[in-house]
């Protein structure tokens, strides 16, 4: 199956001199142990971190940190790099094991992964500035609805639960997996009547928030 990445560079708008660079960047390691984005994952991971908290001091230079780093969380978690995935259907260009099979689904990780890693191989082709408009074109709906709805949602849920059965939410760390640099946590919450819903995050206060937030979704809070 022949892949177009010329496609996706008119997504992103940034035509890539080093192809085989964006091409690592799309490989997973189930394709390529030796050659794949894992470090290139790593870069992005922090490139898109530095521009996100660069904007976010831009646009409320008057905020407290407390409530920028939360609002940072929203932006840089493993949701948005999904939802921002999902945007550019990267499933389309992304090297697995199982490519050739049009069946084959590509898990939620590796398409969030992928989009760090992207990230960072438009970094090391077109320097920080391209890299920075890109970030901020892809990112732009998700800067602006980065509400305190969604920003304190493992707040209101407790509020929530505490009103109707008198009681706190109930949180559970499912796994705690990836690097000593890089964690990845898994964490699931529910209510008194609710069955476990379970996110992921970099850390377990942002996996806590995520998995917050598909509950309220799911009883209709937010």
């Amino acid at each position: 199956m022949k892949i177009n990445y010329r496609e996706l560079e008119k997504k992103i708008q940034v035509n890539f001199k080093n192809k085989n660079l964006l091409i690592r960047s799309l490989t997973h390691k189930s394709f390529n142990r030796e050659k794949n984005n894992e470090k290139i994952e790593f870069l992005g991971d922090r490139v898109l971190g530095l521009i996100i908290a660069k904007k976010l001091l831009e646009i409320y230079p008057n905020e407290k940190e407390g409530v920028l780093d939360k609002k940072f969380a929203s932006l840089v978690n493993k949701k948005t790099c999904l939802d921002i995935a999902k945007k550019l259907e990267l499933q389309k260009y992304i090297l697995t094991l199982n490519s050739g099979n049009k069946k084959n689904t590509i898990e939620d990780k590796v398409l969030s992964d992928s989009c760090e890693a992207l990230i960072g191989s438009i970094y090391l082709e077109k320097g920080l500035n391209t890299t920075e408009k890109v970030i901020l074109n892809l990112w732009s709906s998700q800067i602006q609805n980065s509400v305190v709805t969604q920003i304190d949602a493992k707040t209101k849920l407790q509020e929530f639960s505490l009103k109707k059965f008198k009681r706190l939410p109930i949180y559970k760390l499912i796994s705690n997996t990836g690097p000593r640099h890089k964690p990845l946590f898994k964490i699931g919450v529910k209510l008194l009547d609710t069955k476990y819903f379970i996110s992921e995050g970099k850390s377990k206060k942002d996996a806590e928030q995520n998995a917050a937030f598909l509950c309220l979704q799911s009883i209709k809070k937010i």
